[in-house]
């Protein structure tokens, strides 16, 4: 693992950053399920690595609080950043106060403005609006950041994932910056540094095309920043990916700008790793397509298959029409877009036949819910022996919880 400095402080943080939004679960990730155990294993996991900065926020639901528990006794192994949506000075005190009560620390490496609008971002400015906190914890020693817009969309098919999509509602425009430092014209000497993240999984030549965006809109603010986050969707480990250009934009930001440059590619930890089971419960054809339904739900287990979409890799199985036999995949709920995808076999499949997706360890248990009471998948660990151990098995008492517990 590489190590850079974090901006002009002595702090060597990791060039990889350990993303934390997913672990608490809560109503965006209703089912993840992880455990304070299961967190130290990943804390484990992460030092094994070299990784040593970690990424949460206060809207992350428990996220922080999980963190807190899994750090005790090696705080110091680890670089924390964490960011509040507060607005208002209070507001962001208060949080700054609850993240470093949840994180068990007394100190937080770099706390941040997470996702102002620009009447959002005019409030945080303004006397009485959450600047006023930061800025007492800056001068207790935090970094303050700023995630921009540079308005540089370089996806094709998923704009669902397009922060820089006409109107978006992620990342500070110039115009919405320029609007500020109008009303109070200080803030630029508040900022320590500057956060874009604009890809989704995409080769280094739209980073070269983000960063180019970058200094033509914020250019005058970079030379004054100790740090600048490239954000994810660095498709690293893809093969064929353009490491010398990734390493050209990292080497001359640092040189041109003099900042500490981190990247957050959270995908690439886990490309094309992790397999889903799934068991064909019953066959069926309605006119020329043949049906399979499986116990496998897209909508409640691999929502990413309807969400981006995407088409997940089958063990022997080729696209329609390239084998001999195709048939739907379908899930069991009633949901009449829950489909995995057309998929050719060797032979017809038939009721109790196992299928094998692959890619599946990204966005999967993250994402998953138990919509129509759809029982989650255990999780499984293989060693690289080939022995496998059951890590965690779900049952109606994790569904039932989802909707919490009465008042005594």
């Amino acid at each position: 693992m590489k190590y850079q400095k974090l901006g002009k402080t002595d702090l060597n943080a990791s060039v990889v950053a350990m993303g934390a939004w997913g672990i608490g679960g809560g109503t965006v990730w209703p089912d993840m399920a992880l455990g304070v155990k299961d967190v130290e294993n990943l804390l484990d996991a992460a030092i094994d690595l070299g990784v040593n900065y970690i990424d949460t926020a206060r809207g992350y639901t428990v996220s922080e609080e999980y963190l807190g528990a899994a750090l005790e006794g090696r705080r110091d192994k680890f670089i924390l950043a964490t960011k509040s949506m507060s607005r208002d000075a209070a507001s962001m005190a208060a949080d700054v106060e609850t993240s470093l009560r949840n994180l068990r620390t007394d100190h937080i490496d770099l706390y941040q403005v997470h996702n102002p609008s620009l009447s959002e971002l005019e409030q945080v400015t303004a006397p009485g609006g959450a600047l006023e906190a930061l800025l007492a914890a800056k001068a207790a020693g935090k970094s303050v950041g700023l995630r921009i817009n540079p308005e540089c969309s370089t996806q094709e098919g998923h704009a669902i994932y397009d922060p820089c999509a006409p109107g978006s509602r992620l990342g500070t425009t110039r115009a919405q910056w320029d609007a500020a430092v109008q009303a109070d014209p200080a803030l630029p000497g508040l900022l320590d540094g500057l956060h874009f993240h604009t890809l989704c999984e995409q080769d280094s030549d739209a980073l070269a095309l983000t960063l180019a965006a970058v200094e033509d809109r914020f250019g005058d603010l970079l030379p004054r920043m100790q740090w600048l986050n490239f954000g994810g969707g660095h498709h690293i480990t893809r093969p064929g990916y353009d490491l010398p250009t990734l390493e050209r934009c990292i080497t001359e930001t640092q040189t041109k700008y003099g900042v500490q440059v981190y990247l957050e590619p959270g995908e690439a930890w886990a490309l094309n790793a992790g397999y889903l089971i799934t068991t064909v419960l019953d066959t069926l054809r309605n006119g020329d397509t043949s049906l399979a339904i499986l116990d496998l739900s897209a909508a409640c287990h691999t929502p990413d298959v309807i969400e981006m979409p995407y088409r997940p890799p089958l063990l022997n199985a080729g696209d329609p029409g390239e084998r001999a036999v195709t048939f739907r995949l379908g899930g069991p709920t009633c949901l009449a877009g829950d489909v995995i995808g057309d998929y050719s076999f060797d032979a017809p499949l038939t009721e109790g036949d196992r299928l094998l997706f692959g890619d599946m360890a990204i966005y999967t248990t993250c994402k998953n819910n138990t919509f129509n009471g759809m029982p989650l998948p255990p999780i499984w660990a293989m060693d690289e022996n080939g022995t496998c151990r059951e890590l965690v098995k779900f049952g109606y008492s994790d569904f039932k919880m989802r909707l919490g517990r009465a008042a005594d």
